[in-house]
């Protein structure tokens, strides 16, 4: 997922560029706005958290882009390619790294586990 703070800044481009680069194949690209009713079903895993409604208040502040993506090895490759949740933290080269605002607006999401990419999917392409 591309989020609201890259979409503001122009960067779906650059941020799918790189996700070629890394030698992803997109198979499904959707922009959507997520309601704040669906954006806390999204990030339930992380209900009861400090940062809950922050999150949800962000991501759905506006359009979001949603996409599969397939390679072998796609989870563990996209989150390296991504980088840690804090940008500050990231390795060099991450999109968060070079892209992200801070924890919160952090410019993108991957799911962190092959059963959660298939919810994930699930979730935004019936």
């Amino acid at each position: 997922m591309i989020k609201p703070d890259a979409l503001r800044r122009n960067l779906v481009g650059e941020i799918l560029r790189r996700v070629e680069k890394a030698g992803f194949e997109i198979v499904e690209l959707r922009m959507i706005k997520l309601s704040p009713h669906r954006a806390k079903r999204f990030y339930r895993v992380h209900r009861g958290k400090p940062f809950f409604d922050k999150l949800v208040k962000y991501v759905s502040s506006g359009e979001v882009v949603v996409s599969v993506v397939k390679k072998k090895n796609a989870v563990k490759d996209l989150r390296g390619l991504i980088g840690s949740t804090d940008p500050k933290k990231a390795k060099r080269g991450t999109i968060r790294r070079d892209l992200a605002i801070n924890t919160t607006e952090n410019s993108v999401h991957a799911s962190d586990s092959p059963k959660n990419a298939k919810m994930e999917i699930g979730f935004f392409f019936k």
